[in-house]
C-alpha cells in the first residue's frame, strides 16, 4: 500500500559555488546555508527547506513546485522566472517582490500562493507585506470566481459544470457585493462610502414619505436627522417599528464590519 518516497536528507551543509542545471528535487534541506550564490535552472520540486539560511542568493528559472519553506531566511534573495505552484511558506523571511514576479499564472493557484504568503507575513508580524498579499489574494479570488462561472475555458467548464457553475456565480455575486460594501474586510473607505449612501437613502425616504419633496429645506432637515436616526439617538414617532428595526440592523452590521477591520489591523501588528 505504501512505498518509499526516496526523499534525500541534506543536513548542515553549505553551498560553496554557483549551481546550474542541477536536480535537487524531493530533498529535505535542514539548516542549509548559502550566501550570495547564483542558482540557475535548479529543479527543487517537492523539496522541504527547514531552518535554512539563503541570504542574498539569486534564483533564476528554478522550479519550486510543491516546496515547503519552514523557518527559513531568504533575506535579500531574488527570484527571476521561478515557479512556485503549490508551494507553502511558514515563518519564512522572504521579500514581497515574489508577489509581483513569481505568482503562478492560473488564478486559483495565484490565490493560494498569495494566501500562504499572507499567513506567513502575519506570523512574522509584517503588516505591510500582509496587506500587499491580501490585495493580491482578493484580486486573484475575484478573477477566479468570474472565470469559474463565465469563462468558456475547458478547465473551468470541466470543473465547474451544472450546479457548481451556479454556485460559482452566487459566490461571485457575494464577493462583488461585499467588496463594494467594505472591500471584503480591507477598506474602511468603502465602508464609509456605504454608510454615506445609507444615510442618503434614509434622508430621501424621510423626505418623500413625511416631508414636502419640492422644498429644499426638507432635504437639508432630513439629511441632518439621518445620522441621529441611524445611530439611534433619534426615533421619530411617525416611523414604523419595522422600519426602525431595519435601521438598527444596518447599524449593527456596519459596526460589526468596522470592528472587524480594526481588529484585523491590530492583529497584524
Amino acid at each position: 500500500m505504501f512505498s518509499d518516497s526516496n526523499r534525500t536528507k541534506i543536513e548542515d551543509k553549505k553551498i560553496d559555488a554557483d549551481l546550474v542545471d542541477a536536480d535537487l528535487s524531493n530533498r529535505l534541506f535542514v539548516r542549509l546555508v548559502a550566501k550570495e550564490k547564483r542558482l540557475q535552472k535548479i529543479d527543487f520540486k517537492y523539496s522541504i527547506f527547514d531552518t535554512c539560511y539563503l541570504r542574498k542568493c539569486a534564483f533564476d528559472s528554478c522550479d519550486f513546485t510543491g516546496c515547503r519553506f519552514v523557518g527559513t531566511s531568504l533575506y535579500g534573495s531574488t527570484f527571476l522566472g521561478c515557479k512556485f505552484d503549490y508551494s507553502t511558506f511558514e515563518r519564512t523571511i522572504v521579500a514581497t517582490d515574489m508577489l509581483r514576479n513569481c505568482c503562478p499564472a492560473p488564478e486559483n493557484l495565484k490565490m493560494k500562493f498569495a494566501r500562504t504568503l499572507r499567513v506567513n507575513y502575519q506570523q512574522l508580524g509584517d503588516a505591510q507585506a500582509a496587506n500587499m498579499a491580501i490585495r493580491v489574494e482578493l484580486d486573484a479570488t475575484k478573477e477566479h470566481l468570474w472565470k469559474a462561472w463565465r469563462s468558456n475555458d475547458w478547465y473551468y467548464r470541466q470543473k465547474y459544470a451544472k450546479e457548481k457553475r451556479i454556485k460559482a456565480f452566487l459566490d461571485w455575486i457575494g464577493f462583488k457585493f461585499l467588496d463594494w460594501i467594505w472591500g471584503n474586510g480591507e477598506s474602511a473607505w468603502k465602508l464609509l462610502r456605504a454608510v454615506i449612501i445609507l444615510l442618503a437613502l434614509i434622508s430621501l425616504r424621510d423626505v418623500f414619505a413625511h416631508r414636502d419633496p419640492w422644498q429644499v429645506h426638507s432635504y437639508l432637515s432630513a439629511a441632518m436627522q439621518a445620522p441621529q436616526i441611524l445611530f439611534g439617538t433619534l426615533s421619530p414617532s411617525y416611523y414604523s417599528s419595522g422600519y426602525l428595526a431595519v435601521i438598527v440592523f444596518c447599524r449593527l452590521v456596519a459596526f460589526a464590519f468596522l470592528m472587524s477591520i480594526i481588529i484585523k489591523r491590530f492583529n497584524r501588528r
